[in-house]
């Protein structure tokens, strides 16, 4: 039976940390703020966006909303983003995608400074994580596949990791953040011949395939360390990952739960950046 590897526990620790760091802060005058951009009522969105506020109010971070309609201009959604650029009370901001089909998101996200983007969604996020800098924020998914395996004491430094996915939200990040942890990594995607024996290979498993359940048993093996990304509905409305968890789960050392795994996190290194923003800018 494997270790369940609980993003719970990982998300609670977390918590208690930026309570602390936070309340520091504050006594140097500091209190540290994050701006939620919305366009639009997508369920899913205001739902994360819940989240978020109750973990902010859980450490001490303040919220700042900025709610448009779905009609809003591309020009008024950049004069809000320009104003939280602006802002020096406003640590970071978290800006809900998709937009509406009228927007241009190239345009949008990257008008954000990297500086504010604690979700790390704009080009200068992204060069960041991939030239290994301090600049911007890395998309918080695939941190939080790094805080777990960080948690757990699970050293990843000269082994084999396999990344399924390769998008710039979880994918790409997740396989240069375990590069610069001293990783030797094989990103998998639709066109990777003979996927099973490329995944058997590695010791870690990182899986974002957006397929719920589409890494069976042919794809794992003892001794590995397997972080679910995915977060699907299956044919009876219950969550469920990318991984088959009751055929994994028998044969490898250890695995996230869905849910419970890797979402549970996600949210903690939001808040985590926004503090961390807070923090760079007293020591500016």
């Amino acid at each position: 039976m494997a270790k369940l590897l609980s993003g719970k526990e990982v998300a609670a620790a977390l918590d208690a940390q930026l309570a602390a760091r936070v309340e520091a802060l504050k006594e140097k005058g500091v209190t540290p703020c994050l701006a939620i951009v919305r366009v639009g009522e997508r369920g899913d969105d205001v739902a994360y966006e819940n989240s978020a506020v109750k973990r902010c109010e859980k450490v001490g971070v303040r919220v700042e909303k900025f709610i448009l309609p779905e009609t809003a201009t591309q020009e008024e959604l950049l004069r809000v983003i320009d104003e939280v650029n602006q802002s020096q009370s406003i640590s970071g901001c978290l800006l809900f995608r998709p937009l509406p089909k009228h927007m241009n998101d190239d345009v949008v996200r990257n008008a954000l400074l990297p500086q504010k983007d604690v979700d790390g969604i704009t080009n200068g996020s992204l060069a960041g994580v991939f030239a290994g800098v301090d600049k911007g924020f890395p998309p918080c998914t695939a941190q939080a596949c790094m805080e777990i395996l960080d948690f757990f004491g699970l050293d990843v430094s000269g082994k084999r990791a396999a990344v399924i996915g390769r998008s710039l939200v979880v994918g790409k990040p997740a396989a240069m953040m375990l590069v610069q942890k001293n990783a030797t990594v094989t990103v998998c995607h639709t066109k990777t011949k003979d996927m099973p024996s490329v995944c058997r290979e590695a010791d870690i498993l990182i899986v974002s395939a957006g397929r719920a359940g589409v890494i069976g048993k042919e794809y794992v093996r003892p001794g590995q360390i397997v972080i679910d990304v995915g977060i699907n509905v299956d044919e009876n409305g219950k969550l469920c990952g990318d991984v088959l968890f009751e055929e994994a789960e028998p044969v490898v050392e250890a695995i996230t739960p869905v849910p419970g795994g890797v979402g549970a996190v996600t949210t903690s290194v939001l808040i985590k950046h926004v503090v961390d923003a807070a923090s760079r800018a007293v020591s500016v």
